[in-house]
């Protein structure tokens, strides 16, 4: 086997890596250059990221819209005291500098849901989740997905966790697994879109860092497999039992009625940006090339308005719905949670084409779809790269997937 073969005669340096370095198969400047996405920076986010910046893991995205609260601090190995109150992703981003100097890392403050772009994914090498509620992990699922991009979930509970491999592509997806009752679990909470996140919470997950290390440990070493082309536990899952201190895999089936294993094809690359470029002057280049019947489709539902049955009033609202707070979402006059009025494609008789991407909620980096007929085609936006990736941006640029 590769991973049995020792490379004996690098023993000549104790530079920073040699001793990974003396694994055969183990190739450092592969992981200098990998790109990573790591969303959740919680117990299991926290294990990743130090995990991947000890590897030296050269480029690091970390998404995450909470921010640190006291009962962290005994799970999450990145967070001091002084960070209460501070966002999760910005202070491990920074962290992992800390631990590795030579890390580009950039942090995402936000609601992965419906605020975080698909370009981001299709940008990364390896996307690790870190995550404790379904609509979340459904919502990678499919953004990877759609850019053809395989992910690595982690899950903990107690003294137990699992983690597991996801290729939609060609094997089973995330979706796949899920059970009725899973499915109305998730409806329940999606029963109001516009719920505080109070009101929408499921309820505390009871963890340990120990458990968090055991699953993280197994995420970040199929990442390390994934980077390195070997075999991973795609369309498996890796079970941890801290109670009996067994541990066993698991066979996921694929199922021909999931409608989450198609990627967008073809993906063309814009200089569009959600915050320069108005709505009509992008569906005037879209209708150019494939007709005026074109519509342009978003990749969720977006806000135009909130509607008040008791009162009988609407007021208009143009956002993302990752972005409106329960007191935006209650009625001025009666206090009652009012009704979102949604809309995910627009035509060449929308009223909103004096506005930029950004007015509408659209996320940034995001990739777009346009449909005539049979006919799809999918845009990058671009644009909003060098926004999104940060100081990253000038080393990153020209490494995307094509």
């Amino acid at each position: 086997m590769a991973g049995d073969v020792l490379k004996i005669d690098k023993i000549s340096s104790d530079g920073r890596f040699s001793r990974f370095e003396l694994i055969g198969w183990w190739e450092q400047e592969r992981l200098n250059s990998a790109k990573a996405l790591v969303i959740g920076a919680g117990a299991i986010g926290n294990e990743i990221i130090k995990n991947l910046a000890l590897i030296g893991v050269g480029n690091l995205v970390v998404a995450d819209l909470d921010m640190i609260e006291n009962s962290n601090l005994s799970r999450s190995i990145l967070y001091r005291e002084e960070d209460c109150g501070h966002s999760k992703a910005g202070v491990s981003a920074n962290r992992a500098r800390e631990i590795y100097p030579e890390m580009r890392t950039e942090a995402f403050h936000g609601n992965i849901v419906y605020d975080l772009g698909l370009g981001v994914y299709r940008w990364a090498d390896v996307i690790l989740g870190g995550l404790d509620n379904r609509e979340a992990r459904v919502a990678i699922n499919l953004a990877a997905a759609r850019v053809g991009k395989p992910w690595i979930d982690g899950a903990i509970e107690r003294l137990s966790g699992v983690a597991r491999v996801f290729d939609p592509a060609v094997g089973p997806c995330y979706e796949c697994t899920m059970s009725e009752v899973d499915w109305k679990m998730l409806e329940a909470r999606r029963s109001c879109a516009l719920l505080s996140r109070d009101e929408m919470e499921e309820g505390k997950v009871p963890t340990t860092p120990t458990t968090s290390s055991v699953i993280a440990g197994i995420q970040v070493q199929e990442a390390i497999k994934m980077l390195h082309g070997l075999e991973t536990l795609d369309g498996e899952g890796f079970v941890f039992d801290g109670v009996n201190h067994q541990s066993y895999t698991v066979k996921y089936s694929r199922k021909d009625d999931c409608l989450s294993h198609d990627a967008f094809e073809p993906i063309i690359e814009t200089d569009w940006s959600t915050t320069s470029h108005r709505l009509g002057d992008i569906l005037e280049e879209i209708h150019s090339k494939m007709g005026s019947k074109a519509v342009l489709e978003f990749n969720q539902d977006l806000l135009e308005s909130l509607s008040c049955a008791a009162c009988d009033e609407t007021e208009p609202k143009l956002s993302s719905l990752g972005k409106i707070s329960e007191s935006e979402s209650r009625c001025p006059k009666c206090k009652q949670l009012r009704i979102p009025n949604l809309y995910h494609q627009v035509s060449a008789s929308t009223q909103l084409k004096d506005r930029t991407l950004a007015e509408l909620g659209v996320p940034a980096w995001d990739i777009l779809g346009v449909r005539d007929g049979m006919k799809t085609e999918y845009y990058e936006l671009c644009g909003d790269r060098d926004m999104v990736l940060g100081t990253m941006a000038c080393s990153s640029r020209g490494k995307e997937s094509t």
